[in-house]
């Protein structure tokens, strides 16, 4: 039995991730990671006690290559006479957040494969070097703990199965030794080396930099600090009913969170229980350690003192509690207010303004100078976006800025007043994210890589 083999078969067994009898798909892209993954389970199936099969989702992002991805891996199954389970998940490459789509159309395959069809489990191939990846990335964005503790050994769904992940210890270029050793070719993803996705310059520049600077055990101890958040989150989920006493309150009562009691608890637990009882209130409230700390603050202000949240929301101090203000929101109807759908690339008119905003994909070196403040990335791009006015709470973050501001604070900055100032126009993604505010330099997180040839131009051109 061939060491990673071995040492495979005891991270399986020290986790328990599968188990005698279970019809295991073993998902399939066609790299080194997953079909190294593949062999050795193949190594270790009768050991282990398991029935095999391949999953393989293809997403048509690159036209002949990924069928060709899907043809090398129903070779592979079929030489080991393996049952495939194939998935023609096409996604445009215009999408919005193409990694995270592509994600969960895949896990929404494998959901669909241990819920109506014959596996109980699916392994996917992620790695040591993925794991410190994810890391470096959502330190990047601001995590918490529980987003330091990246890629999980294992998803359980609801309903029935879950995923797992064996290879989370292992490094790639032992994996790539091993395919070398067995004379097994794999594919390689030309996307992989696109820069115009941040996980590949977190992959190509940063990772190096720091083994190169720091030594190869810094992806290690970025891995292993994905597994004492891992081990705290769930300590904090389990251990502490202190910080989700709100999930059991009745919906009018989880609106309000008592300020006396969550005061007495230590720091930390306070963090966790506002974080929890707004994510509990607010779907797909963006919340960074920020908002937080300003929901921290309102607790010891005086009662009748407001704070506005990311996405419009409010949030009221009382005389007893935090609560919800649904007369604060910014879902109040509004003569002046307005919202169009932008096309990207496209156009819309903004009668309100008397403008047209047109989005153009054009080379950089074609953007007047003074223009390119507010390009953004194509790739981050949906294929739509909203084009409206600001709202109250709205917030955003100029490259080169610390903090995001609220757009209030932003126009008021520059002095611009009036009804100006109400209607001054905002580009939204779907999800809330401002990713274009008119006069102001674009986020980081939306601004096109360094290099980078093609952009987005949102021009402003007056009727």
């Amino acid at each position: 039995m061939h060491w990673l083999a071995e040492r495979l078969l005891k991270t399986i067994r020290k986790q328990e991730l599968i188990k005698a009898g279970d019809r295991l798909a073993v998902a399939v892209s066609g790299g080194v990671d997953s079909v190294a993954l593949l062999l050795l389970l193949l190594e270790l199936r009768a050991e282990l006690g398991v029935v095999l099969s391949v999953a393989h989702v293809n997403h048509q992002l690159r036209g002949r290559e990924s069928d060709e991805d899907a043809q090398f891996v129903g070779e592979i199954a079929r030489k080991h006479g393996l049952e495939t389970h194939v998935h023609e998940a096409p996604l445009a490459q215009a999408h919005s957040g193409i990694e995270a789509s592509a994600r969960k159309l895949r896990y929404d395959f494998f959901r669909h494969l241990m819920q109506e069809g014959p596996v109980s489990k699916v392994a996917t191939a992620h790695t040591l070097d993925d794991q410190a990846e994810t890391v470096l990335l959502r330190m990047l964005r601001g995590a918490g703990i529980r987003g330091l503790s990246g890629i999980h050994p294992r998803l359980v769904f609801e309903n029935r199965g879950e995923v797992v992940r064996p290879l989370l210890g292992f490094w790639r270029t032992d994996l790539e030794n091993f395919l070398q050793e067995r004379d097994q070719m794999w594919r390689e993803d030309s996307s992989n080396c696109d820069l115009a996705f941040l996980r590949n310059r977190v992959r190509h520049h940063l990772l190096p930099l720091l083994k190169g600077d720091f030594g190869t055990a810094t992806v290690e101890n970025l891995a292993d600090l994905a597994e004492v958040a891992r081990a705290e989150e769930e300590h904090w989920q389990s251990g502490h009913p202190e910080v989700h006493g709100y999930e059991r309150a009745s919906l009018a009562e989880k609106e309000k969170l008592a300020v006396g009691s969550m005061m007495t608890l230590p720091v930390a637990a306070q963090r966790r229980l506002l974080r929890g009882w707004l994510e509990a209130n607010v779907d797909n409230l963006a919340i960074p350690f920020r908002v937080v700390e300003e929901v921290r603050d309102l607790a010891t202000a005086a009662a009748g003192k407001k704070l506005e949240l990311p996405g419009g929301h409010w949030v009221r101090r009382t005389q007893r509690d935090l609560c919800f203000d649904k007369t604060g929101s910014r879902s109040e109807p509004s003569s002046n207010n307005y919202e169009y759908h932008l096309p990207v690339p496209g156009q819309v008119e903004v009668p309100e303004l008397g403008i047209r905003l047109q989005v153009v994909l054009v080379e950089r070196e074609s953007v007047p100078e003074d223009e390119l403040y507010g390009l953004l990335d194509a790739v981050r791009l949906p294929s739509e976006l909203i084009v409206r006015n600001w709202r109250a709470g709205d917030r955003y973050r100029p490259a080169h800025t610390k903090e995001a501001k609220k757009i209030k604070e932003l126009l008021g900055d520059r002095h611009i007043t009036g009804m100006g100032k109400k209607l001054w126009p905002v580009a939204v993604r779907q999800g809330g994210d401002l990713v274009w505010v008119r006069g102001f330099a674009t986020p980081a997180e939306f601004a096109p890589p360094q290099g980078a040839q093609r952009v987005v131009w949102i021009r402003v051109i007056p009727n």
